[in-house]
Order: C-alpha cells, then structure tokens, then sequence
C-alpha cells in the first residue's frame, strides 16, 4: 500500500468537548440510549474538527473512551477494576492512574468495543463526507497492544506471574479485535504501544518486537498498520527517558508500513533516526506539541518537514502531532491540526513546483 507524500496524520485521540468532560463524571445519571447519543455526537465533533483542518487520516479521536486504554479493561473478565486512583491530589502523575487486580483467568467474550467504534466513525464519516469529491480522508483505528494495556493490571503471582505473562494472556484478545477490525472493513489500524518506547531503555527490545510482531502477524498485510511510539502524555507528563536510541536498530524489525516518533517536544533531537525508518517504513513525524500552548504556525510547520527532507523522501514522511491530542484543550488542538496541515501543503506545493 502507498502512502500519500507528505500525508497528514493524526495518532488517534482528540480532546473531549467541555460538555462530554462533564457528562463522563455523571455517566450514571444516564441511560444506554444517553449514552449512545453522548458517544455519537462527540464524534461528529471530532470529525468535523478533523476534516475542518484538511487532515489526510482522521480517526473518531476515540471519543467513547474514557481515556487512551481504560476503556478497554470494561470488556475484559477476571479484573476487579479499581473504582478511583490511590492519589487524587497534588500534581499530576502517573501513580493518579489506578491499577486493577487480576481475579481470574482474564478474557475478552464481547471484543475489546473498537469495531463497534470502527463502525460508528464509518456511519458518521459517510454523511460528512458525502457530496465530496477528490482524494477522501482514510478512516483509522487506534488499539492499544498487549503490552501497553497490561500496565495497569496487577499480577496475581498465581496464574500471571509477571507483566510479561499478562501481556501473553492478553496477546490474542488484541490479534482478535485487529482480524474483526480488518473484517469491519477499516484499511489503516494503528497499534499503540507507547509503554514499549517508554521501558526500552530498561527491558529486551528484540523482546518487545516479537510480542508486537505475533499480535499483528494475523492481519499483516490485510491493511496498512502503524505504531506509535512515544515517551508518555498522561497530564502532558512523560514517564520514561525521552531517547530512541535504546529501541533501534530493534524496532525496525516492527512489521509494520509506518513508525511515528515523537519529535517537536524534544526539539528534534534524534531526528536522524528517520532516515533508517524510511528504508523500509513510512517515518510519521511528530511535528506538533501537543505538551505546549505555543501554537505552531504554518511557516514553523514548513520548516519542520523540510528539515526531514534532509533525511527522507516525500513518498515516506507521514505528519502527526508528538501523541494523541486527548490532554490538550480543544480550542489549541483545533488550531495545530490546521496550521499542521497547512505548513505541509506549503512544502507539497514547493515540492510540485520543482517537479513540474
């Protein structure tokens, strides 16, 4: 599958609107009917926003979870899952994030609820875009993989001795909502595994590979999958060392077509790393701060992807903000998607320009 030149991207998240916030600290003042009406027109507002800014690849901006992968632990049998954080106070941090005990053997019967969010972003993306004509935004799904979504799961000592062995457990519940995704008829999945680029400096990364690699290997070239690598964003705070040089070479062993980095909010540094992604991947960039106010303009955009022109190709660079944009306020995100995509449009037009 070929990628657009110099796509535009998003990761997958998108921030709540004020009243969705509100409605998700009262869920239970509402019924399953509210609810569905809540989760529908939240992503009608994603993407509208999302197609408001020109974006190549949009997702529902993963409006009907309550947070990157928390939502996923509802589906899933064996966990007595924590009702609140230990730590509600003080500044934020990760150890605000409640982990869950494993009671039994864990399963997933009913999925892990992607498709049925697959589905309702193909619903809602038909009306908006109907009547358009030319080159159509590409719908993407987001999952966590198995080993990011083990993080907040307690092993028992019994039946999972480690987070190794929960992220095992947890291995074909992910394989099987990637094979119903590819069967929904979603053609770009991304695979998020940020705790695998958080902990690489620490842990085996040929070992991460090759847990990534079994979970993708079922639907490995049905679709266009990417993964996304970062260092953290839970309240804009990272949670491990903000380096790539521990994952690589290993982690150009992912089997994937598209590999994004994290890169504006550490000003570039590494940037080289992308000339060894686009050898055999497409390199997404992360071009956006979605850890800063400051609101990049057009021209800082342009600027960004011609210095990655320095290291990689057109035909495989992809632009993205550093994460998803859920801990960012929407009136900011709203505002660096379209400066994001028209920075980009200023070097494609250069681009053509040179060529015609």
């Amino acid at each position: 599958m070929i990628a657009l030149p110099l796509r535009t991207t998003v990761i997958g998240s998108y921030p709540f609107p004020g009243w969705l916030e509100y409605c998700a600290q009262h869920l239970e003042r509402f019924g399953p009917d509210d609810l569905e009406e809540l989760q529908q027109d939240a992503v009608i507002a994603a993407v509208h926003d999302q197609l408001d800014a020109g974006l190549d690849v949009i997702t529902d901006g993963e409006q009907c979870r309550l947070d990157f992968n928390l939502s996923f632990y509802g589906f899933i049998e064996g966990i007595d899952r924590e009702p609140a954080p230990p730590r509600r106070f003080g500044p934020p941090a990760h150890d605000q994030r409640g982990k869950h005990k494993i009671i039994g053997p864990l399963s997933a019967p009913r999925g892990l609820g992607a498709v049925i969010e697959f589905e309702r972003l193909s619903r809602i993306a038909a009306i908006a875009l109907r009547g358009r004509t030319g080159i159509l935004p590409t719908l993407k799904a987001s999952i966590p993989g198995p080993y990011t979504l083990s993080g907040r799961m307690l092993p028992d000592g019994e039946r999972y001795a480690d987070r190794w062995a929960v992220a095992e457990a947890l291995l074909p519940m992910v394989s099987w909502e990637l094979v119903a995704l590819v069967h929904a008829g979603c053609t770009e999945i991304c695979v998020d595994e940020p705790s695998m680029s958080c902990y690489a400096h620490q842990e085996d990364p040929e070992r991460f590979v090759e847990l990534f690699n079994r979970t993708i290997e079922p639907i490995r070239g049905q679709c266009r999958l990417s993964t996304h690598l970062c260092f953290g964003n839970y309240k804009a705070r990272a949670v491990g060392p903000r380096n790539y040089a521990p994952m690589f070479p290993a982690f150009l062993g992912l089997h994937v077509d598209e590999i994004h980095v994290e890169m504006a909010s550490r000003e570039f540094a590494e940037l080289p790393i992308i000339a060894e992604i686009a050898k055999s991947k497409t390199a997404a960039v992360g071009v956006i701060d979605v850890k800063s106010y400051y609101i990049e303009t057009p021209d800082d955009i342009a600027d960004r992807v011609r210095r990655c022109l320095q290291f990689a190709p057109p035909e495989q660079l992809a632009f993205a903000p550093d994460c998803g944009l859920s801990q960012t306020a929407r009136w900011a995100a709203k505002k660096k998607l379209k400066n994001m995509v028209d920075g980009v449009k200023k070097v494609r037009a250069e681009l053509g320009s040179k060529t015609a």
